[in-house]
């Protein structure tokens, strides 16, 4: 793994994304502007996306602009994330649960 490579699921263990090391000693978390602005749209903070991090359930979701992304889920939010490497995440978007239903809906 060379820094600054996306991780590719085969390259995660088991196919799930690195989060608890990059929350760690050592880690990064980067929050980009699209991410910045959809935390405020839904009245989240930037704690509440490291919270949903550490708790929530992880899993492979797409792999667009060059980077593999992976949902990570609770009950009330969910943050799209990628990995330049074993230690920094890249926060992609995040949304309330509950408002994206209502999103979905209305298209």
């Amino acid at each position: 793994m060379v820094d600054g490579e996306p991780l590719t699921p085969d390259q995660t263990k088991f196919g799930h994304p690195p989060v608890p090391r990059c929350l760690g000693p050592g880690g990064r978390v980067i929050f980009t502007a699209h991410a910045r602005a959809e935390l405020q749209n839904d009245q989240m903070s930037e704690q509440d996306a490291l919270n949903v991090l550490r708790g929530g359930v992880a899993g492979f979701d797409s792999y667009r602009d060059d980077s593999y992304r992976y949902r990570v889920n609770t009950d009330r939010f969910c943050v799209v994330v990628a990995f330049d490497s074993e230690t920094c995440t890249v926060v992609i978007t995040a949304w309330k649960s509950e408002e994206k239903q209502v999103r979905r809906v209305r298209r």
